[in-house]
């Protein structure tokens, strides 16, 4: 006896129909804003990332009609839109909610207690990685490194910083946005929606009043290379712990000597001082390398 393929639940294949068009007002409003970022580019094609971006903050993420309609502005295939939206993550292929709650769980944040924070979300609002709450507020997912180690453990609410997290300020946040309470980044431009967030990184300017004022930075940690660079601060001065300095004075012994300053051909460590080897001391000549197993 033999099962038809539809028993044996075997799709047949069936291409799929074509994505439904954008509403007439909506299409020639998204038209409009399209030219003006593909007028941007030297090649149409450029503009392809940016008009994701439109079409996300249109419907909240990227469906097969905003695909459609980036291909059809850009004279490009559904293929090659398709390639693009599903490679960067940036880009949501399902519905999402109005807050995009990362949770850094890269090595150093994971290490301060990112995981912790990660698992006390998922279970504080019932969702699991890349879900949405009933409510469509909030969708929670861990995330890799934001560059903000210096802070960390970093959650992010559309692209924005709120730093030094625990499980309970975490919690705390995701409440006060389902709420609809008032949320202010750690730093950076006050918080809007996932659909405002789509169209300011589409290129379109954020005319709320002191959001560009408010523009994010780097913290203290992550800016002292960068200043030490620039001359804004002193070079430390180190003194060679074998030159008989400072670090080998009795603590009676007078105070006023001055600190050596190192010259450009001195090594500034002294795990980088060279050491006496057999080539460079002979009178202290290195013994015979044993043979392996011996």
């Amino acid at each position: 006896m033999t099962t038809s393929s539809s028993e044996r639940g075997v799709s047949l294949g069936m291409p799929e129909l074509p994505a439904p068009a954008y509403p007439d007002d909506v299409r020639a409003r998204l038209e409009s804003d399209a030219r003006e970022v593909i007028a941007r580019y030297p090649d149409s094609r450029s503009a392809l990332l940016p008009l994701l971006h439109l079409v996300q903050s249109e419907e909240g993420h990227v469906t097969r009609t905003g695909m459609q309609f980036c291909a059809d502005m850009l004279d490009l295939t559904t293929a090659e839109v398709t390639a693009v939206a599903t490679f960067y993550t940036m880009y949501r292929r399902r519905p999402s909610g109005d807050y995009q709650v990362g949770v850094c769980t890269n090595t150093l944040c994971a290490v301060m207690g990112g995981d912790a924070i990660f698992e006390s979300l998922q279970e504080h609002l019932g969702v699991g990685n890349g879900e949405t709450t009933e409510d469509g507020k909030v969708t929670l997912e861990h995330i890799e490194c934001n560059a903000a180690c210096d802070f960390a453990p970093v959650v992010m609410v559309n692209w924005e910083f709120f730093d030094d997290q625990t499980p309970a300020s975490a919690r705390g946040l995701v409440d006060d946005l389902r709420a609809g309470r008032p949320v202010t980044p750690t730093r950076g431009a006050p918080l809007c929606t996932f659909k405002e967030t789509a169209r300011i990184l589409a290129g379109f300017p954020d005319e709320r009043d002191g959001a560009v004022a408010a523009g994010g930075s780097a913290g203290p940690a992550s800016l002292a290379g960068l200043k030490l660079a620039k001359g804004e601060v002193p070079a430390a001065r180190v003194v060679h712990p074998r030159d008989g300095g400072p670090h080998d004075a009795p603590q009676d012994a007078p105070q006023d000597r001055a600190v050596h300053d190192p010259s450009p051909t001195e090594h500034l460590s002294s795990h980088d001082a060279p050491q006496d080897t057999s080539a460079s001391d002979p009178s202290h000549p290195a013994g015979p390398t044993a043979e392996e197993g011996e």
